[in-house]
């Protein structure tokens, strides 16, 4: 319902930044518009809620963002096929789902694995994902694929730990 509204809201507002030129400001839109803020978001709401301790059950981060995109995701493909751009169709769900995943790891990570060099990991990492899903987005509009398809497998190498991680665990 959250993920509803939220893509109502981003509906009637448009877009935070507008689209300008190939340098900063394209990477500010694309960290904005395109490939952070709909994943930073429940990553807040998240956050406030596991304060405010208003689950009753442990919940996994990537499974509430990811059903928060749905709505968004949807609202998005719906807008973004008048523009013909396959950049927006096909690389900002990979942003969004490398970003949802990664950040859960690392969050799990420092969660469960509670020792000072998981926690420095965590805390640099987590801020390296969106400012690497930005430049992946400025790079690929930049026509820059060699740099873009680099910055895309970085940031799925957390994705792939998650999963390794994950198929051991239902092993044991």
């Amino acid at each position: 319902m959250l993920g509803s509204i939220t893509a109502i809201i981003q509906f009637f507002l448009g877009n935070v930044i507008d689209p300008g030129g190939f340098g900063f400001s394209r990477i500010v839109f694309g960290f904005f518009d395109i490939a952070c803020f709909p994943v930073l978001l429940p990553v807040f709401i998240y956050l406030i809620i596991l304060i405010f301790k208003r689950f009753s059950v442990d919940v996994d981060f990537a499974n509430f963002a990811l059903i928060w995109l749905i709505p968004i995701g949807a609202l998005r493909a719906l807008s973004w096929t008048s523009t013909n751009d396959p950049i927006l169709l096909v690389l900002a769900p990979l942003l969004w789902v490398s970003l949802a995943v990664g950040i859960s790891f690392f969050i799990d990570l420092a969660k469960n694995h509670f020792r000072w060099y998981t926690l420095i990991l965590a805390v640099i990492c987590i801020p390296i994902l969106p400012a690497a899903a930005s430049l992946s987005y400025w790079a690929f509009f930049s026509q820059l694929t060699l740099y873009g398809f680099a910055l895309l497998g970085l940031m799925y190498i957390p994705v792939i730990a998650a999963v390794i991680v994950g198929a051991r665990r239902k092993s044991n």
